[in-house]
C-alpha cells in the first residue's frame, strides 16, 4: 500500500492507477463480515455465498487461487475501469499500449470515467477509431489479493462465476505481450468452467448457462466473422469511397445474420441493432474471442478435461509463441478421429 501511496503522488497515468487501485485496497471488506452483516442486500448475499464455492471449484480444476476473493468491494456504478481502445485507418487490429512488466496490451485502463473519454478524444483526434468500454473487474495478475467488486455482481450468478474463473485464469497464467493467447484462453476456460461449476450444483440453473454461454458465443462468432471480412475489405487496393462502402454492407450483413440467430436469452433483433460495431470494438472483441472455436477443439482433443487444457495452457505459456504452441496437434491429437 506504501509502494501504491508513493507512485500516486506522482501525477502522471501510473500515479492514476496507483491511486485507484489503492481505493479499491483501502475499500475491501471480508466476505464473511458482510455476509454476517445483518444489513447486507439479499441479492448482495446470494452472489457473495457463491465466492468460497468457486474458490474451491477453481482449485480443483487446478487454477492458483491463494488468496483472491476473499474481500468484497461495494464500488458505485457499473465499472471499475473505463478502457479505451483504437485502431489505425484502414486496420482492424488494435493499437498497442505498452506498460511495464505486462507488455503490449490492446487496451488502456482508467479509474477516471472523465480522464478515459478524455483520452478516447485525444486519439479520435489523431485520427484513430476508438471504442469506450465499462470494465467490471480485472486481474492484478496474483500480485495482489483481488477483490470481488459491486459491478461483478450486476449481471447475475453466472457471469459472477465466469468472471470469477477468467480472472483466476489471469492470475494462473499470463504471458507478457500476449493478450490474444492470455485473453482467448481466460474468455474460454472461464465460460466452460462456470457451466460445469452450476452442473455440479444446479441442474436448472446449469441449463441457463449453457444457454448464456451458447449465445454470447454465436454472437461473438458472427463479430469475428465481420472482422474477417473487413480485413479483407481493407486488403482490397480500392478506393477510399469503395472501401467504406464495402464495410458499411459488410456491416449490414452482419447485423441482419446476428438479428436472425436463435437466441434463447436475448432478443436477438434489438441486440443486432445496438451492438457496437466500429472497429475499435470489433478489434478488442477479436482479442476476446478470436480464437473461440480453436479453443473448443483443442478442449475436444483433450476429452472435455479443463484440468489437462489448463496444464497444456501452462506448457505454452513456455514456449517462444504460446499461442502457436498451445493450438499445435500433437502426435495422439493427429490419431484422433
Amino acid at each position: 500500500m506504501l509502494l501504491l501511496a508513493t507512485i500516486a503522488q506522482t501525477g502522471c497515468y501510473l500515479g492514476h492507477l496507483a491511486a485507484g487501485q489503492a481505493r479499491v485496497m483501502w475499500a475491501r471488506e471480508s466476505i464473511d463480515d458482510v455476509l454476517a452483516e445483518p444489513t447486507t442486500p439479499e441479492t448482495v448475499r446470494t452472489s457473495l455465498s457463491l465466492v468460497d464455492e468457486v474458490r474451491a471449484f477453481a482449485a480443483g480444476l487446478g487454477l492458483d487461487v491463494g488468496q483472491q476473493y476473499r474481500s468484497y468491494v461495494d464500488w458505485d456504478g457499473d465499472r471499475i475501469l473505463t478502457t479505451v481502445v483504437a485502431t489505425e485507418p484502414g486496420r482492424i487490429e488494435s493499437r498497442p499500449f505498452r506498460f511495464p512488466l505486462i507488455g503490449d496490451v490492446p487496451y488502456k485502463g482508467f479509474f477516471d470515467r472523465a480522464r478515459a473519454e478524455r483520452e478516447a478524444e485525444s486519439l479520435r483526434d489523431q485520427g484513430l477509431d476508438v471504442c469506450l468500454v465499462a470494465v467490471p473487474a480485472y486481474s492484478t495478475l496474483g500480485w495482489l489479493a483481488d477483490p470481488v467488486t459491486r459491478p461483478m455482481l450486476r449481471g447475475g450468478p453466472g457471469p459472477l462465476v465466469e468472471t470469477l474463473l477468467h480472472e483466476l485464469v489471469h492470475a494462473t497464467v499470463f504471458v507478457k505481450s500476449q493478450p490474444d493467447f492470455n485473453e482467448g484462453a481466460a474468455s474460454f476456460f472461464g465460460e466452460e468452467a462456470s457451466i460445469r461449476f452450476f452442473a455440479e450444483r444446479d441442474r436448472t440453473r446449469a441449463a441457463a448457462e449453457r444457454d448464456r454461454v451458447a449465445d454470447g458465443r454465436a454472437v461473438d462468432r458472427e463479430v469475428v466473422r465481420l472482422r474477417d471480412a473487413i480485413r479483407r475489405v481493407y486488403e482490397t487496393d480500392v478506393g477510399v469511397d469503395e472501401r467504406a462502402a464495402a464495410r458499411a454492407q459488410a456491416e449490414a450483413e452482419a447485423r441482419a445474420r446476428m438479428a436472425g440467430l436463435a437466441l434463447r436469452t436475448r432478443e436477438a433483433g434489438p441486440l443486432a441493432a445496438r451492438l457496437r460495431l466500429n472497429d475499435a470494438c470489433i478489434a478488442l472483441r477479436g482479442t476476446y474471442v478470436g480464437d473461440l472455436d480453436r479453443h473448443a477443439r483443442v478442449l475436444q482433443q483433450l476429452g472435455g478435461d479443463l484440468g489437462a487444457y489448463l496444464t497444456r495452457l501452462r506448457a505454452a505459456a513456455e514456449a517462444p509463441d504460446p499461442r502457436a504452441a498451445f493450438f499445435a496437434r500433437s502426435p495422439r491429437d493427429e490419431a484422433a478421429p
